[in-house]
């Protein structure tokens, strides 16, 4: 039998009432209080049952870091609806794919997205619905001429229904929707609040990731919702007004992926930044360089703790806990409710400072992926989640990423791992970002290459990059082509894409 209580809307409406006063969303210099946050979920929540929003049924939401977004999140939730965030950058053909696939019945819109949504509803027949800042324009959801009764208590909902489906990246065909039940992320959130970030009341979340991906969803808005913290939201990720918002709204937590630290670090305007209140920063979806890492705590006199997750395991896995030694450079232990170990192909063990593949069991795997069984039984083929992560543990327990599987590079049957590569490139002062990729090579199979992006101003060649790596790692690993660029590709969060990064061909 469900409950309200298994919804994950739950800790809103308790908060609410426990707090009402207390901010819930900063944005701008102006505060929505969580007793207006859930007044104004409850009271969309009611226009969507009154537009056919039943228990179970899909809703998209095609928004940034705006109000609106929480406010649909939740509304959808109170309704007992499904929430199928979206990056808003989707082109229509992507949009017309979400939109099938998952079924989704309304689509919550941010204006600048509208015509790439309408487009991308015309199969599915998604009802479009477009958002200002804290939520549906007038009149673009009508609820009948007396309005309709809100839906401020949530819907009851079993723990294991799904309550939200994120669509991963595809880096290989079509990205796959993962359901996430209402258990897997009140728990995620809950360990993010009370173990990993020892969130309270009085704390200010740093809003910079973006809500449609699970890192900021889970760890900054639903993490801060049970905890009753608040979450200053920035609607694009800018260093400059990330560094603004730090110092307005006195940021105790700062959640972020290594680039975004590092476009805080490089900025002109860091030098000004009145860090004092940060307490702690949370890196995760890729790798954080030590260089990186060691500058950005010695600026501004806070400890960063790297973990890591994925949307499949909503999202938290592993951390470097605050109460327990921090090793730089790993992803720290597994969570409490989560097992986590290191496998060869034939899903055996291996032993300690042996590279093999993560593979997760616990209370945060998904349910699986969603109408499509075959790509679940593939990712979890006996009760453990294998994430395509390569990695070794320690002795003590601790994880550290090597690379993604698919990014490993094989020149002449040597394993070459390019975050190794990385973290040497990265020593080199006048080195902003890098991208080690594998580059086709006749005789060996696979060469290893590098795409360098340089500080401003700064006069160092191709050449001095490959001499200055040759001498501190093996010559097997060392880049053999290296090539300069203004920019990397990155993802929505800004983490750094290698699978777009590719050799200038050879004029």
């Amino acid at each position: 039998m469900g409950s309200a209580e298994s919804n994950l809307a739950f800790h809103l409406v308790s908060t609410a009432k426990a707090m009402p006063d207390r901010p819930a969303i900063k944005i701008n210099g102006q505060d929505i209080s969580y007793q207006q946050l859930h007044g104004m979920a409850a009271k969309l929540a009611g226009t969507l049952r009154a537009n056919g929003i039943e228990p179970g049924d899909r809703v998209a939401l095609i928004l940034p870091n705006v109000p609106a977004f929480p406010v649909a999140f939740f509304a959808t939730l109170l309704a007992g609806g499904i929430v199928v965030p979206m990056n808003p950058l989707l082109k229509s053909g992507e949009i017309d794919f979400f939109f099938t696939n998952s079924g989704a019945k309304i689509a919550f819109v941010w204006p600048d997205f509208v015509d790439e949504a309408t487009k991308g509803a015309e199969r599915s027949g998604t009802k479009i619905v477009e958002c200002g800042p804290l939520g549906p324009v007038e009149g673009a959801l009508d609820a009948g001429d007396g309005g309709a009764e809100p839906i401020a208590e949530p819907t009851e909902r079993e723990g294991d229904d799904t309550a939200i489906i994120l669509y991963t990246s595809g880096t290989t065909g079509r990205p796959k929707g993962a359901e996430l039940t209402h258990d897997n992320v009140s728990l995620n959130a809950m360990r993010c609040a009370q173990g990993i970030q020892e969130i309270s009341p009085d704390d200010v979340i740093m809003g910079c990731l973006p809500l449609f991906h699970v890192f900021g969803l889970v760890v900054g808005l639903n993490a801060a919702v049970r905890a009753g913290a608040s979450l200053a939201l920035i609607p694009r990720f800018d260093p400059a007004a990330a560094i603004k918002v730090i110092g307005d709204e006195k940021v105790t937590i700062m959640q972020g992926v290594p680039t975004m630290y590092a476009a805080i670090l490089n900025h002109p305007d860091a030098d000004s930044l009145d860090a004092s209140s940060l307490r702690t920063c949370a890196s995760g979806g890729s790798a954080m360089p030590l260089e990186v890492m060691k500058a950005f705590e010695e600026k501004f006199g806070c400890v960063i703790l790297e973990g890591y997750g994925l949307s499949e395991t909503s999202p938290v896995a592993s951390f470097n806990m605050p109460d327990r030694e921090r090793k730089p450079g790993t992803i720290g232990l597994a969570i409490p409710g989560c097992e986590m170990r290191v496998v060869d192909l034939e899903g055996n063990e291996v032993e300690h400072g042996e590279v093999g593949e993560i593979a997760i069991r616990g209370d945060n795997v998904m349910k699986g992926y969603w109408s499509d069984p075959e790509a679940t039984a593939e990712a979890i083929p006996d009760g453990w989640f294998r994430t395509g992560d390569l990695a070794t543990q320690d002795d003590e327990g601790y994880f550290t990423i090597v690379d993604r599987k698919k990014d490993m590079i094989l020149r002449g049957g040597m394993n070459v791992y390019p975050r190794e590569v990385e973290e040497v490139i990265y020593q080199h002062p006048d080195v902003l970002e890098v991208a080690v990729v594998a580059v086709p090579d006749e005789l060996l199979g696979e060469q290893v290459g590098a795409g360098v992006v340089l500080r401003e101003g700064s006069t160092s060649t191709a050449d001095d990059i490959i001499a200055f790596t040759k001498e501190r790692i093996a010559a097997y690993k060392y880049p053999r082509n290296v090539w300069l660029l203004d920019e990397l590709p990155k993802g929505p969060t800004g983490k750094i894409l290698r699978r777009e990064v590719s050799a200038p061909s050879a004029s």
